[in-house]
């Protein structure tokens, strides 16, 4: 499992079928981020939620959602703004 202050992730074919498998994922570039968090949001199942919250920081996560919740379906998107609102 990978920890806060990780850099590089390395996709999973379950949730990045369009990359080529092991492709390395740069969580310092904010669009490749953003992808990676949309994917996980999108896809993920809640282990990989739990891995995604314990990569990254909260307010790192909170700015990349605020960049990719137009492209969040509306119930992926109401539930992180009201966890937003009520627990951070």
């Amino acid at each position: 499992m990978q920890k806060k202050g990780i850099n590089k992730t390395i996709s999973e074919n379950r949730l990045f079928w369009f990359l080529k498998e092991g492709t390395e994922i740069n969580l310092q570039d904010k669009s490749q981020l953003d992808l990676y968090i949309q994917q996980i949001l999108s896809h993920g199942k809640a282990e990989d939620i739990k891995q995604l919250l314990g990569t990254i920081s909260p307010q790192t996560f909170r700015e990349s959602f605020g960049r990719i919740e137009g492209f969040l379906k509306n119930e992926v998107r109401t539930f992180w703004r009201e966890y937003f609102e009520n627990f951070v």
